[in-house]
Formats: structure tokens, C-alpha cells, sequence
């Protein structure tokens, strides 16, 4: 009988590297990173950094693309954003009672991406009030877009049209870490993140995956979403 056991304890201990993982996380904001760039995030030298972009490409969680001289890391895929938030959930679970929960920083659990949709208590409220209105049906396993919430995304402009050949889901579940409940992610989920970045509602910071919630940006999730933030 096959299993897929070997397979997964291979995958396991890959990620079990702290310098590993740290670079994994920190490319969960879905942007392209430089070995140099990832190796301060890591705390060892470009050339470790390196031999360690190369095992994690090599078992296709990370690509690598060229941009002049530049060689440029990012997920292969959102499949591997969404393993690791999952893997971060459980990471958070302090499994001994008696001792504090892990610190979570304030502003992660604010608001930054999962790969490249809203997550924290922004990802989690925006759907939450999609919930609540009806345009959004999300459980921890799959989600659905009504007729009014398809509307309501076209009416701010979203184009929810699938591209060509596009596998992508237009709407599924996440569940956030910081939150433990289910935030918006697939087509739908990046492409409200990106209008709320082309809208400056948020921010990008300089590091890191947390993001700013500009005043326009909380008048909007307020009045437009009904968010509660």
C-alpha cells in the first residue's frame, strides 16, 4: 500500500529549519525577494541563504525568477501561503497551559497579507460583514460568493471574469492564525486586496507582511464593508 507519509515527514523537516522558514514567511506577502534580502530576515550570509532558496525551490514551494542580474524568490503557488498560515495556526496553540501564548506582534494582528489577500482582524471583519450582508457564504472548508456579493464586488469595480485557463478558486477559505476564523482568500480575496492597495486604503510598511489601514481606508471598510474595525 502507498503512502504519502515519507513524503510529508520530508516536507516537514525542510520547513523545520528556523532560517527556512523565516524566508518562507516572510514571502507570504506574495512579493519577490533576493537571496541577500531573505538572508537578513534569516540572520545568515547570502551564499546560506542561497543553499537554502535552492532545497526549498527544489521541492517546488519556492520559484525563481530573473530581473536583470537579480535572481528573485517567491511561493510557486498560493497552495503554499495557505499550508503555511495552517501550519502557523497550529504553531500559535501554546499546548502547555500554564505557560503564556505566544506573542503575537500588534500590528500583525492588526492587518497584513496572507500571500495576497487581507488577513488578521482587517481580512477577518471585511468577511465577517460580507457574511452578515449576505454576500458571502465561508466556512472553515470551502466559500461562495452570492449573486448580490459578485455584485457588490463588480459595483467597486472588481472584474471577477476567470482568466484563461485559470485553476484558481474564485472564493475560499482561509483560516487566519492571529484569529482562529476564516478570512476571504482565492480570486475574489486578492483582487479586494488589490483594490484596497490601488484605493490606498492600506499601506504597505517598509518590512514585513503587516499592513496600514489609512483613514480613508476605515472609512471605507466601515461604511462601504460594514466592517467592524
Amino acid at each position: 500500500m502507498q503512502t504519502i507519509a515519507p513524503e510529508l515527514a520530508d516536507l516537514a523537516a525542510l520547513i523545520a529549519d528556523p532560517g527556512r522558514a523565516g524566508m518562507l514567511t516572510r514571502l507570504m506577502d506574495g512579493r519577490a525577494q533576493t537571496a541577500s534580502e531573505l538572508a537578513r530576515v534569516a540572520g545568515v550570509t547570502p551564499q546560506t541563504a542561497s543553499w537554502h532558496l535552492a532545497r526549498l525551490a527544489a521541492r517546488a514551494l519556492l520559484k525563481v525568477e530573473r530581473s536583470g542580474p537579480r535572481r528573485l524568490y517567491r511561493l510557486v503557488t498560493p497552495l503554499v501561503a495557505q499550508m503555511l498560515e495552517a501550519m502557523m495556526t497550529v504553531a500559535a496553540v501554546e499546548p502547555n497551559p500554564s505557560r503564556s501564548p505566544p506573542r503575537i506582534d500588534p500590528q500583525m494582528r492588526r492587518a497584513r497579507t496572507c500571500y495576497d489577500h487581507l488577513a488578521g482582524e482587517l481580512g477577518v471583519a471585511v468577511t465577517d460583514a460580507m457574511r452578515q450582508c449576505g454576500h458571502l457564504h465561508l466556512d472553515r472548508e470551502a466559500g461562495e460568493l452570492t449573486a448580490a456579493g459578485i455584485a457588490f464586488l463588480g459595483d467597486l469595480g472588481i472584474d471577477l471574469r476567470s482568466p484563461a485557463r485559470s485553476r484558481r478558486l474564485l472564493c475560499r477559505s482561509c483560516l487566519d492564525w492571529s484569529e482562529r476564523r476564516p478570512h476571504l482568500a482565492g480570486r475574489a480575496g486578492a483582487a479586494l486586496a488589490d483594490l484596497a492597495f490601488q484605493r490606498d486604503w492600506i499601506r504597505r510598511r517598509p518590512q514585513g507582511r503587516s499592513v496600514e489601514i489609512t483613514a480613508d481606508g476605515l472609512a471605507a471598510f466601515t461604511t462601504l464593508f460594514g466592517a467592524r474595525i
